[in-house]
């Protein structure tokens, strides 16, 4: 399995550890990437998807390199109090603890000062003993003055001069250090959303020469968008990128590439990449109106099997399909797999999570009871209170099944106001639940938490306003532990619901179109699928559920996993 947990040397020794591809086929750059729970450099599913991606080509010996920032003060810790009022405090870690500190330093001209930048190793090491390095860019340096420093703390923090200063670092900073490494001959640079799009514009500088050999730089870039959100997409003012950039080539090549008032690096992307895609069969559909003239492909994420399947549903794999992490697909042998273990399983992942729910909060939730989880980013259109559209109407539910009690957890961006009142109202919510469905908001969403979560509940909720979940990949997780998923049809779920047999559609009631996004009658559809199929099928027909769990892994877990994800790359983008 990828060995995540063992620390990497602290020598500065720059020879390949066994395993290690002598030369590269892939740089892949992301903004954030969470591979350890110990690097506190993710915050949510983008950085969850970049490291899952680099596990599943280390497990496929793919001669790859990750790069990131190594974001010193980390996303933030999220504090809640009584009422639900969320604090951030800067995360406190030693990346000397955990990482290898490389000798190499590169420079990168910002605001017409020269910042130099250093690096971090971190190995993960493949089932079969190959090494996909992540490279962690630091300006936090004595040879930089104390706001240079700075620019490498924290992720998505500060104002749009700090974010384009983290975009030089690690597009422009990315690049050169990779030389400064050795790396010379990459085939295939990969920008995981526009935050790294400036790595294609010293490619471009690399070139030298009158003209830059666009078509050249084009054929080596790979570039996939992740939200079919507008403001998800980077955009700075000119003056702003003059001023960060200086008046250089990288501003002039920038200003020709990307006309209009703004500099959109989703745009700068697209127009230097030669292979572009969506990360779901419906979010290429909604990329391509987005962006019209590009053409945009499709690769559905998926999530690396050994990292997100619990103990002892691991344990039941090896009992029964030995070989499950190196080969995902070989899971859609669990349809056979003997129910009592499926459910003596199941139960030991819920004893577990129920566990970390008291350690984290105090609440004592009952393990024969129906339990939900949600568990995504705290921001509107996720619509974590959608569940709680009716509260007397849930609460009568939870009755007729002898008991419902829901899980949740997520973190507000300290500047997404809405996000941050969604939280306050669903521990309102909670309050006034009290006594009849327990409602328990754990904080500090983190990759433990989120593994307890998806292997642990009985069922997963989703719930984004359609079409703006671009692919989810925390149904897939559940997916992997007999989790079925309850879930408005958006994203991955499109593609991975079968009604009945992978889990639900939550479809709205009342005649409302599907994916109109009303709220009102997508809640009455939710609470009439718990009531008239969920609800009964839990309580009263236990052998009908466990060959439910066997089709979500044998069908969903063998399929939207990272092995076949980064198998689609190999063979249709990095060819």
């Amino acid at each position: 399995m990828t060995d995540e947990r063992a620390p990497a040397s602290r020598s500065a020794a720059t020879t390949s550890p066994p395993g290690e591809p002598r030369s590269l086929r892939v740089a892949y750059f992301s903004m954030e990437v969470g591979v350890d729970s110990r690097l506190p450099t993710y915050a949510g599913g983008l950085g969850i998807l970049a490291g899952d991606t680099l596990k599943a080509l280390a497990d496929l010996g793919v001669p790859a390199i990750g790069v990131t920032l190594l974001h010193r003060a980390g996303y933030f810790d999220q504090k809640l109090d009584a009422r639900g009022n969320q604090e951030e405090r800067a995360v406190v870690w030693d990346p000397g603890a955990v990482l290898r500190p490389l000798p190499a330093r590169v420079t990168v001209a910002i605001e017409g000062r020269p910042v130099a930048v250093g690096a971090w190793r971190y190995d993960i090491v493949g089932l079969g003993g190959a090494v996909v390095p992540l490279l962690l860019l630091d300006t936090g340096l004595p040879e930089n003055g104390l706001e240079d420093r700075a620019l490498t703390s924290f992720l998505y923090g500060g104002d749009d001069r700090y974010r384009l200063a983290q975009e030089v670092i690690l597009g422009i900073g990315g690049v050169r250090m990779l030389r400064a490494l050795g790396h010379d001959r990459i085939s295939r640079f990969h920008m995981n959303e526009g935050h790294s799009a400036l790595l294609a514009v010293e490619l471009l500088l690399e070139g030298g020469g009158p003209a830059p050999n666009f078509p050249a730089v084009r054929d080596r870039c790979v570039f996939t968008t992740h939200t079919p959100v507008a403001a998800g997409h980077d955009q700075f003012d000119w003056g702003l990128v003059g001023r960060v950039l200086g008046e250089t080539g990288p501003l002039e090549i920038v200003r020709t590439l990307v006309p209009g008032d703004r500099l959109n690096m989703t745009h700068l992307a697209l127009k230097l990449a030669s292979y572009v895609n969506g990360v779901a069969k419906r979010h290429r559909l909604v990329s391509q109106q987005m962006f019209p003239g590009y053409a945009i492909q499709a690769i559905t994420n998926g999530v690396h099997s050994r990292t997100w399947t619990g103990t002892s549903f691991a344990q039941l794999y090896d009992r029964h399909i030995p070989g499950w992490a190196a080969d995902p697909f070989s899971l859609r042998h669990a349809i056979a797999l003997p129910p009592e273990e499926v459910w003596a399983a199941h139960e030991e992942e819920k004893r577990v999570l129920l566990a970390e729910v008291t350690r984290r909060s105090g609440a004592a939730l009952d393990p024969r009871a129906l339990t939900l989880g949600f568990a995504r980013r705290a921001t509107p259109y996720k619509r974590a209170e959608l569940l709680f559209s009716d509260p007397e109407k849930l609460a009568r539910i939870a009755g007729e099944c002898g008991g419902l009690q829901v899980v949740l957890a997520g973190k507000a961006h300290p500047r997404d106001g809405g996000g941050r009142e969604m939280i306050l109202r669903v521990f309102e919510h909670a309050r006034r639940l009290a006594g009849r469905v327990p409602v328990v908001y754990l904080e500090n969403h983190d990759m433990e938490l989120a593994k307890r979560l998806v292997a642990g509940v009985d069922i997963w909720l989703n719930t984004p306003l359609p079409p703006l979940e671009a692919s989810g990949t925390s149904g897939m997780k559940a997916a992997l532990n007999g989790v079925p998923s309850l879930s408005v049809l958006d994203g991955w779920w499109v593609e991975g619901c079968i009604e009945g047999v992978t889990g639900w559609a939550i479809e709205p009631d009342g005649g409302a179109a599907p994916g109109s996004g009303d709220g009102a009658a997508e809640a009455a559809g939710l609470y009439r699928k718990l009531r008239e199929v969920v609800v009964p099928l839990y309580r009263d027909r236990r052998d009908e559920w466990i060959r439910l769990m066997r089709q979500c892994i044998a069908l969903n877990g063998s399929y939207f996993n990272a092995h076949r994800m980064a198998q689609q790359y190999l063979a249709l983008a990095y060819g």
